[in-house]
């Protein structure tokens, strides 16, 4: 877990902070598309790995399937 204290902050509550704080100019949608993806490949890059399903998602996963076949109960 991070700790965070006022003199420093996590990355995250800098950018929450930037979010609020900022009064500049607002980007066009090209430029928030663009920074959305950078962050996106940043992210896979940095998560490891899945090992597999928990067996709670699994179940709910299956649930859905069974309900989604028509025909079925």
């Amino acid at each position: 877990m991070l700790s965070t204290t006022r003199n420093n902050p996590s990355h995250l509550e800098l950018a929450m902070r930037a979010l609020f704080e900022n009064d500049g100019e607002p980007i066009d949608r090209r430029t928030s598309r663009s920074i959305c993806d950078a962050i996106g490949e940043r992210l896979q890059q940095s998560m490891r790995p899945e090992t597999g399903l928990s067996d709670r998602l699994r179940q709910l996963l299956d649930e859905l399937r069974r309900r989604d076949v028509p025909g079925r109960s």
